[in-house]
């Protein structure tokens, strides 16, 4: 069908509910299920199955199966034909997926049609499937021949083994898919735990992988559990060589320490606090109001810039335009093809970041707009577009991820040298923008410890582009030529020279 932004809320679509597991779809041993939440509504969509420690345990032992007993991992024309086949099915699914991610993650529908869904849904299965013709599976090293043994020699890249890969709530599709994109393309096996507050915009994969891929049972597991200690087993259990991690920080250093017995590779993407760096010779009416990009998807993106930066000279204008741009949000029904800025995903979310707001009040920051629900939205998780001036890098809200529609504006001396002082004063190091002057925001990118950077609206992203983070934000990179090693395992080979 035709997309549209009118016509994509009234899709009906119809959601997986079972877990998938060894190539079957399948209700949860335990038979327990969990409600499905519309944060818009607060109203019940429906159920999910919720899986057991059983389920967790079939679902390793499987991807262990598969990888150690089958030719996935060294097929790679026919896992190149299963991924163009699965990129071919999501496409036929596009409108049904979403409608998907308005009803139970909250999406604005406008959302959907950047990094939400359409971003990602172009290339982050396609193009590393076709990248698996073109990497360099091996390569020769120059000839030797110590202890008089002329060798030959050659490094060879092999998968990794069986990932766990465990996925937030905020983009769900999104992150999934370049998750799956990577690790399947590079021969790996895989135990998918995705977030329970958005469970269908996950096991969707299991029924079109089921149903209209030739992916080998076992090769994709999909198993949501409510249990943190059902996920935790991925960290410890020695048949999972890999986790690959997208969510906070603090869970983060927690998947470090329990799979640090069994040695495993980990691949974080973690929290950010990126900031917009504007410049004093930035064009400060384009640059002023660009910092309503934090807003997409209500604050809920780890690499949103939600720290404005700007020189003290244009201080008091940049808390009027920011506040006056806020106001002029529309924030409300995610289905309304004219909402930039929708539900937070659960109560529990609100509720955090309405304590940072109270937080960053008492500690002497200004709140300008904001700082409770909208006046229209008597129902659903909402947080209205706030923002607060006269932060200081001493405040929780300029140092901690509050993960909500949540601005601070913060004013720098001392130049291009003291934008870059401040926006690298954080235990992070994601993402950020600059506005200004070609040449200076490009000296200025160069310099912010953060794994990506825009530069007066440069668009960074795509699967072909490596993401990660320095410091806190994370180890190592998802996508691109990196992200496509990260889920390898690296083998020198000698042998005698003929």
């Amino acid at each position: 069908m035709t997309a549209s932004p009118a016509a994509a809320s009234t899709v009906a679509f119809h959601p997986e509910t079972r877990l998938y597991i060894d190539g079957r779809l399948r209700e949860s041993s335990t038979g327990n299920t969990v409600d499905n939440i519309n944060p818009a509504t607060e109203e019940v969509l429906g159920i999910t199955t919720d899986a057991g420690v059983q389920d967790m345990d079939e679902a390793i032992a499987a991807a262990r199966r598969t990888f150690d007993t089958t030719d996935w991992s060294t097929n790679h024309e026919f896992r190149q034909h299963c991924l163009r086949q699965l990129h071919e099915a999501l496409q036929e699914e596009k409108e049904e997926i979403r409608a998907e991610l308005v009803a139970e993650v909250g999406a604005p529908l406008s959302s959907t049609y950047i990094a939400q869904l359409d971003w990602p849904l172009a290339d982050a299965v396609r193009w590393p499937a076709e990248f698996i013709t073109e990497f360099p599976w091996e390569r020769t090293l120059a000839q030797d021949a110590k202890m008089g043994v002329p060798s030959n020699r050659i490094v060879v890249k092999e998968p990794i083994g069986v990932v766990g890969a465990i996925t937030p709530w905020n983009f769900p599709f999104e992150i999934i898919s370049n998750k799956m994109g990577q690790a399947l393309a590079t021969g790996n096996t895989m135990v998918l735990k995705p977030a329970i507050e958005t469970p269908w915009s996950a096991l969707r994969w299991g029924r079109i992988i089921a149903e209209k891929t030739d992916i080998p049972a076992g090769v994709v597991n999909i198993v949501p559990a409510s249990d943190n200690n059902i996920a935790q087993r991925l960290l410890s259990d020695p048949r999972v060589d890999m986790i690959s991690f997208t969510g906070s920080t603090a869970v983060g250093k927690l998947i470090q320490q329990l799979s640090a017995d069994t040695m495993k590779r980990n691949l974080l993407e973690l929290g950010g606090k990126s900031a917009y760096i504007v410049l004093d010779d930035a064009d400060m009416n384009l640059a002023l109001p660009g910092c309503m990009g934090m807003l997409i998807h209500s604050g809920q993106g780890c690499a949103l810039t939600t720290r404005m930066l700007v020189p003290r000279q244009h201080y008091e204008q940049a808390i009027e335009v920011a506040t006056a741009t806020f106001a002029g949000i529309q924030c409300g029904d995610p289905t309304d093809p004219a909402t930039f800025c929708g539900p937070l995903v659960s109560a529990k979310q609100r509720d955090r970041v309405m304590s940072y707001i109270e937080n960053g009040k008492s500690q002497g920051a200004r709140l300008t707009i904001g700082g409770g629900a909208p006046e229209d939205c008597s129902r659903g998780y909402y947080v209205a577009p706030s923002v607060f001036a006269d932060v200081t890098p001493d405040m929780r809200i300029f140092q901690e991820e509050i993960f909500g529609p949540v601005l601070t504006i913060t004013p720098y001396d001392g130049g291009d040298d003291g934008a870059v002082e401040l926006a690298n004063n954080s235990v992070y190091g994601l993402a950020g923008a600059v506005m200004g002057s070609p040449q200076r925001a490009m000296a200025v990118a160069r310099r912010i410890r953060t794994g990506s950077m825009m530069v007066n609206g440069g668009m960074w992203y795509g699967a072909d582009a490596p993401f990660g983070g320095y410091k806190m934000s994370g180890i190592g990179r998802q996508n691109g030529l990196e992200g496509f090693e990260q889920y390898l395992q690296t083998k020198v080979i000698g042998h005698p020279a003929e």
